[in-house]
């Protein structure tokens, strides 16, 4: 984001033209491979004995004479060639070289991938397939483009207090929110090579499973706490800053609309994710033992293990609060980083809870390297917001009782 935040962009990865002090390089050792000395461009060493004796001069000379016609049609080719080639430097920028399937990726001193830096997962595309995409788990690139264009011209909320995404983020005319404050990305995911319509990639339709009737009960409860105001502990987790809203924290990390960064620090005993938003901390243990049921924590207790280039990472002991889509505490997590190349990682991660989703289910997308720092995101539990939400709901019960 910008202006104190993170703001992620795509990166500009298009070759660059050759610089001047390149192309002068470039001239010059043409001239000395093309040219001959005796061409005039290059001084030609001349023999002392030479100059001393007068008639080997005179020899000199006419053995230079017999030659000119040569040098000069060497001259003319050396000159032609120059001329086709100083075009190509000033007028055309290189392509840039399609990437090895075999790309060497960073790697940590102890041989395993290095994960290390800020990342995003910054993307357009939703969790779920839309109908007009049914079927469709990919685009073409042109119809990715038209995709995206559409949405740059037409989902924005600048001077708009009552858009789509202002309603989406609870905040529809108050003006709260801008097109600057968001970070949603303007691209789709790309996945090998391919520009994904889902976020969800099994089951295939791209939808999350059905969900049971004890997820539902559960999900039914947390929009009654939404609604409640009596007590600090009933509003939502990300109002009181303890976890990201939309699951931003995960596990699953899945992007939201703003705030969308990440950075990894990784030993070879712990990897440490560090959230941009409400500044959470998840901490993986390499080869680590999950604690017994009983011990309980907001973003779950995470393990870790390394398959091949793959640290897989298992989390369980959530709270019955985190309620991820209606899951309960038992919810269980398993995610995949998979370093692709210097610049993305590719996240994976399957979620089981048989008592909140009728079958398990999986995301897949890229996490993108992105310039840093991470700034704080300075919220804290007890903020002043909440004395607003609670005395305004008092306010509005004293106004409500004088009209009886």
């Amino acid at each position: 984001m910008k202006n104190g935040f993170v703001f992620s962009n795509g990166h500009d990865l298009s070759p660059r033209r050759p610089s001047r002090r390149q192309m002068s390089w470039s001239m010059a050792s043409f001239f000395r491979i093309a040219l001959p000395k005796r061409s005039g461009l290059i001084p030609a060493t001349i023999d002392s004995k030479t100059t001393a004796d007068g008639h080997a001069r005179k020899s000199q000379m006419r053995e230079n004479k017999n030659e000119s016609a040569t040098m000069t049609t060497r001259l003319s080719i050396a000159l032609v060639a120059v001329a086709m080639v100083i075009p190509a430097f000033a007028q055309t920028t290189p392509k840039a070289p399609a990437k090895s399937k075999t790309q060497a990726i960073p790697r940590a001193a102890d041989g395993h991938p290095d994960l290390q830096g800020i990342w995003t997962n910054v993307t357009l595309t939703p969790l779920e397939r839309p109908a007009e995409w049914t079927g469709k788990p990919t685009l073409s690139e042109a119809e990715a483009k038209a995709f995206e264009k559409h949405d740059a011209e037409t989902n924005t909320i600048d001077g708009n207090t009552d858009g789509k995404l202002l309603q989406n983020a609870g905040s529809a005319g108050t003006g709260a929110y801008n097109n600057l404050f968001f970070d949603r990305g303007s691209e789709l995911a790309r996945v090998d090579g391919q520009k994904r319509t889902s976020l969800i990639v099994d089951p295939p339709d791209g939808k999350v499973p059905r969900i049971t009737a004890a997820g539902r009960a559960r999900n039914t409860a947390a929009l009654r706490n939404f609604n409640s105001v009596d007590n600090v502990k009933n509003r939502p987790l990300s109002e009181r800053c303890l976890v990201g809203f939309g699951s931003t924290s995960g596990p699953p990390m899945l992007p939201v609309l703003y705030n969308n960064n990440y950075q990894i620090v990784q030993t070879p005993d712990a990897v440490v994710i560090m959230v941009e938003m409400i500044h959470d901390a998840r901490i993986v243990r390499i080869n680590g033992i999950h604690p017994p049921n009983n011990v309980r924590q907001w973003l779950g207790d995470s393990t870790g293990h390394w398959e091949g280039d793959t640290l897989v990472v298992d989390t369980t002991n959530f709270t019955p609060d985190t309620r991820f889509r209606g899951s309960s505490g038992n919810l269980h997590v398993v995610e995949r980083f998979k370093r692709v190349d210097g610049s993305s990682i590719l996240y994976r991660a399957t979620m089981d809870d048989p008592s909140s989703f009728a079958e398990p289910w999986t995301v897949e997308f890229p996490f993108l390297a992105t310039p840093g720092p991470i700034y704080e995101y300075a919220c804290h539990e007890g903020n002043y917001a909440l004395d607003d939400i609670l005395g305004g709901a008092r306010k509005m019960e004293a106004e409500s009782n004088k009209k009886k």
